[in-house]
């Protein structure tokens, strides 16, 4: 018996690691001789590095950066295939979570940091860097990022703006020949989940501002500030990134990272399967487990659960999502691949009562979903 578990994190809970290891006990208490392969996912926020590097053999770099708010800093990236590929998380130098809450502040926050981790990595000589780009602090496009690989954002007197997002209101010209010129060279792809454009009512200034402390005036202003900095990109890249499906991810990185560094979006989950080699692992399983924090009707675009089951399809292996909850009808996800879902939850209570449980009902959810799972099986040969 041949059993995959590639569950996403429960979010402010459990990391992806630790689901997938209560998982895997829950499973070795039914089926204790089972070859368990575990595939950790993430979508590109906090802990894409160490999903990663738990099932694909590389090694961490620490770096010496600034936080979005230009204080200096450790983070570090992963570095895999030999040293070719980074895998750099965005969040570890310009995350939210850098932040004390009285700090957010989208209007002076920058990605600068994270263009020192891009940096590190271009001069280690890799060849490709994987970015993920959720949980940020920030609201200003890339701008900073771009800064710290040589590129030049001016005024309409040609002084270079200053950090944040505020500041592109009176950008007036991208000066890109002096960009790091190991770019042209690298392939860069942004993990990227969401479809938001950069501006408007759905962009990103709208919809994820106010959780990065801004109030409704900073959001017309950075809003006005991301509008700017799109059309100056457009002009430089050729295209119109204001129409960018995914350019308001992260508070417009998504955008940038085309514009300035030439990347291609794509779906986290779908960028995680392949560096972790999942279709091979899962190609001859007799089972797969997935699971997240909360499957519901947005499950269905593009989630992990979602991603794992496709390649499951193929093969026609079986998949069961168990997850922290479960809302709607999981008939709903059936045509995707997914069997049926089941909810860990033991009843009322509270979320920090939840929370402390979590890994042990999880355990103990697997172990009685896998007993009829055995018992059906049994039946049948």
């Amino acid at each position: 018996m041949k059993i995959v578990i590639a569950p996403d994190s429960f979010k402010g809970c459990l990391n992806a690691l630790e689901v997938a290891k209560a998982m895997r006990m829950g499973v070795q208490r039914v089926y204790p001789e089972s070859n368990i392969e575990m595939i950790p996912m993430a979508d590109g926020g906090e802990g894409t590095v160490d999903a990663i590097l738990s099932s694909v053999k590389g090694v961490k770099i620490e770096v010496s950066v600034t936080d979005p708010l230009g204080r200096p800093i450790q983070a570090s990236y992963g570095l895999i295939d030999n040293g070719q590929t980074a895998i750099i998380e965005m969040a570890a130098a310009s995350g939210l979570t850098l932040l004390a809450y009285k700090e957010k502040n989208p209007r002076i926050t920058s990605t600068y940091g994270t263009g020192l981790l891009i940096r590190d990595a271009l001069e280690r000589g890799v060849n490709k860097i994987l970015l993920g780009i959720g949980g940020s602090a920030t609201n200003d496009g890339g701008a900073g990022m771009a800064v710290a690989l040589g590129v030049k954002l001016q005024d309409s007197e040609g002084k270079a703006l200053p950090l944040g997002g505020e500041a592109l209101l009176d950008l007036a010209e991208i000066d890109m020949s002096e960009i790091n010129p190991r770019l042209s060279e690298v392939k860069i792809e942004v993990a990227c989940d969401v479809q938001n454009t950069l501006c408007g009512s759905e962009g990103a200034s709208a919809v994820y501002g106010p959780q990065k402390g801004a109030s409704p005036d900073d959001v017309r202003i950075l809003d006005a500030a991301l509008k700017n900095l799109g059309e100056h990109m457009s002009l430089v890249k050729g295209t119109n990134l204001l129409e960018l499906s995914g350019g308001g991810a992260a508070g417009g990185l998504g955008a940038g990272a085309v514009g300035f560094l030439g990347a291609q979006l794509r779906g986290g989950s779908q960028i995680i399967l392949e560096v972790s080699n999942a279709e091979e692992k899962i190609k001859d399983a007799d089972l797969v487990l997935t699971g997240e924090g909360r499957t519901d009707f947005q499950t269905a675009y593009g989630k992990v659960p979602v991603g794992v089951a496709a390649l499951a399809k193929k093969y026609s292996v079986p998949v069961l999502v168990i997850s922290g909850s479960v809302e709607g009808s999981p008939d709903a996800f059936f045509a995707q691949g997914i069997q049926s879902c089941f909810s860990v939850s033991e009843g009322p209570g509270t979320l920090d009562q939840a929370f402390a449980k979590a890994k042990s009902q999880l355990e103990r959810t697997v172990w009685r979903v896998m007993t009829v799972w055995k018992l059906g099986r049994d039946s049948v040969n």
